[in-house]
C-alpha cells in the first residue's frame, strides 16, 4: 500500500520559515517511492522522517535546544498565569470538595488531551498545531485551530495586562504612602499598562525562539511561589470576620459592635458561621467554575511549539513534561484557592489582590506579593503571544520567508489591540468566562480528539476501536462544557447577579 500523499508543506520552524530547502530532492524510500523537492507533494513515512544511520529520526533537521527543566518552565508559566487570581472565587461557589473534584477532573483531561495532541503529531510528523487541523479536515480546520489559538491567547494576554492596569497603580500609590488615589498620570492604570508593554513585553515578544524565554519563565514562576506562600502566610494573621471598617460588609455585620455590647454570644455564634468553609455549594456563580478553571490549565497552543524546540524530541519525553507541569500547577492552584477561600470565605472577590487590599492597603507583604505577580504576568506575555503570532503566520503568510519588519509588526499589532480591549473591559471575570467558555474547551477538549479521530489511521485503529470512541466522548464532553458553561454565563448576565464577583 503506498503512503499518502501530503499536500503541503507543514511544519513550521520557531523562526517562522518554513522548511523548504532543507529536505533532500530526492530521498529513496520503500517501493521506490521518493521525496520531491520544495513545493511538490512529498511522501509521508520515510520520506518525511528520513533515516539516519548514526541517530533516531526528528519530525525536523531543526535540532531543539531547550533542556527538560527550561521546557518545564516555559509550560508551567503558560499554564500558570491569572486564572490563579480566581480559583478563590471558584471555590467561594463551588465549595472545598466539589472544586477539588473539578480541579482534578478538568487536571487529568488537559493531560489526557495532551496525549492525544502528541499522537497525532506523532503519526503525521507536524508540530503545529494549525497544521493538524489542515490534516484532519483541510482548510476549515486549520483556520478553525488558527482562530480557536488568537481567541484563547488573547483573552489570556489581556486578563495578564488588566491586572497591571488594576494592581500597578496600587502599588505605586503604597510606594507613596498616599491614603487615596490620585489624578497624577502614573497613578492611571491605562498610561501604565501601555508603558509595561512598550517598555517591557514587546521587546521579549521579538524573540525570534520560544526557547530563549526559558530563565524569564524560571524567574516568572518563582514569583508565583513566593505569592502562594504569602497567601498561605496570611491565613492565618487575617481575623475573621474582618473589621467592619475594612470593607464593605455584607449582612448584619454593620452592627457588629452593637451586637458586641448587647449579646456577646450571639457574635460569637454569627462569626463562627460567617467563618465556617463550605464543603459543597451550588449558585448562579458556580456557572463561572468551569470556565474559569478550563482557563486555567489551557496550555495547548503552547505545548507543540514547545516540543519543536525539545533537546532531543520525544512523544514520551514531551507527556512527562506535560505531566508535571500539570502536576504542579494543580498543587499550586489547589493550595493558592484553599488558604485564599479560608481566608475571607464568602467575601473572596473573583480577583483574589483586591480582596487583600481590604485589609491593610499598606501592608509590606501584600506590596511585594503585588510586584511578584505584577512580575510573574509580565513576563509570561510573551510567551503566549508566541502561539498566536505563528497562528497567524499560517493563516496570511505561510509561503513567506521570515521578515523582521512582519515579525515585528504582527508584535506591534496584537499588542495594541489587547492593550485597547483591556482599557475598555470592565471586569476581569468577564473575561475568564466567556473566553474559556468558548475557545479553551475546543483547545483543550474537541479539537485534539477530533483531530486525533480523523488522522489515526483505520488501520491501526477503527472507527469504533475503543481509542476512538473515548475521543468522540471527549469531544462531545467538551461540546456539552461549552454550552453549558455559556448559557449559564448568559442567563447571569441577563438576570444582573454577575456583579457578585466585586467591581474593578
Amino acid at each position: 500500500m503506498e503512503a499518502p500523499l501530503q499536500t503541503e508543506m507543514v511544519e513550521l520552524v520557531p523562526n517562522g520559515k518554513h522548511l523548504e530547502g532543507l529536505l533532500p530532492v530526492a530521498t529513496p524510500t520503500a517501493g521506490n517511492q521518493r521525496v520531491e523537492g520544495p513545493g511538490r507533494s512529498c511522501v509521508e513515512g520515510e520520506g518525511f522522517l528520513p533515516k539516519s544511520p548514526s541517530k533516531e529520526p526528528h519530525f525536523t533537521d531543526f535540532e531543539g535546544k531547550t533542556s527538560f527543566g527550561m521546557s518545564v518552565f516555559n509550560l508551567s508559566n503558560a499554564i500558570m498565569g491569572s486564572g490563579i487570581l480566581g480559583l478563590a472565587y471558584a471555590m467561594a461557589n463551588t465549595g472545598i470538595i466539589l472544586f477539588l473534584f473539578l480541579l482534578t477532573a478538568v487536571a487529568l483531561l488537559s493531560s489526557y488531551s495532551i496525549h492525544l495532541l502528541l499522537k497525532s503529531s506523532g503519526i503525521v510528523g507536524i508540530r503545529a498545531y494549525e497544521q493538524l487541523g489542515y490534516r484532519a479536515f483541510g482548510t476549515p480546520g486549520k483556520l478553525a485551530a488558527a482562530l480557536a489559538i488568537v481567541l484563547q491567547n488573547i483573552g489570556a494576554m489581556s486578563s495578564y495586562l488588566y491586572i497591571i492596569k488594576s494592581e500597578l497603580p496600587l502599588v505605586i500609590q503604597t510606594f507613596l504612602n498616599l491614603e487615596e488615589r490620585t489624578s497624577a498620570w502614573y497613578m492611571n492604570g491605562n498610561y501604565l499598562v501601555v508603558l509595561v508593554s512598550v517598555i517591557v513585553i514587546l521587546p521579549l515578544a521579538l524573540m525570534r525562539q520560544l526557547g530563549y524565554l526559558g530563565y524569564s519563565s524560571g524567574f516568572s514562576l518563582s514569583c508565583m511561589v513566593f505569592f502562594l506562600i504569602a497567601v498561605i502566610y496570611k491565613k492565618f494573621h487575617v481575623p475573621c470576620p474582618l473589621s467592619p471598617s475594612l470593607g464593605n460588609m455584607t449582612g448584619n455585620f454593620s452592627l457588629v459592635e452593637v451586637i458586641k455590647e448587647e449579646a456577646g454570644l450571639q457574635v460569637e455564634t454569627e462569626a463562627a458561621a460567617f467563618c465556617t468553609p463550605s464543603y459543597f455549594t451550588l449558585n448562579t456563580q458556580t456557572a463561572y467554575t468551569i470556565p474559569i478553571m478550563a482557563f486555567a490549565f489551557v496550555c495547548h497552543p503552547e505545548v507543540l511549539p514547545i516540543y519543536t524546540e525539545l533537546k532531543d524530541p520525544s512523544k514520551r519525553k514531551m507527556q512527562h513534561i506535560s505531566n508535571l507541569s500539570i502536576a504542579v500547577m494543580y498543587v499550586m492552584y489547589f493550595l493558592a484557592a484553599l488558604f485564599g477561600y479560608l481566608t475571607f470565605y464568602d467575601r473572596v472577590e473573583s480577583e483574589l489582590l483586591h480582596t487583600y487590599n481590604k485589609v491593610d492597603p499598606f501592608d509590606v507583604l501584600i506590596l511585594c506579593v503585588r510586584v511578584a505577580v505584577l512580575t510573574a504576568v509580565t513576563l509570561t506575555v510573551p510567551i503566549v503571544l508566541f502561539p498566536v503570532r505563528r497562528a497567524l503566520q499560517q493563516m496570511l503568510f505561510q509561503d513567506r520567508e521570515f521578515s523582521w519588519l512582519r515579525h515585528v509588526l504582527i508584535a506591534v499589532g496584537l499588542l495594541t489591540c489587547i492593550n485597547l480591549l483591556v482599557i475598555f473591559a470592565p471586569n476581569i471575570l468577564g473575561i475568564f468566562g466567556v473566553i474559556g467558555a468558548t475557545s479553551a474547551p475546543c483547545l483543550i477538549f474537541i479539537f485534539p480528539a477530533i483531530f486525533y479521530f480523523r488522522i489515526m489511521p483505520t488501520e491501526k485503529e477503527p472507527a469504533r476501536s475503543t481509542p476512538k470512541i473515548l475521543a468522540l466522548c471527549f469531544a462531545a464532553l467538551g461540546l456539552l462544557l461549552m454550552t453549558m458553561s455559556l448559557s449559564f454565563i448568559i442567563i447571569d448576565w441577563i438576570s444582573g447577579t454577575s456583579r457578585h464577583g466585586g467591581s474593578h
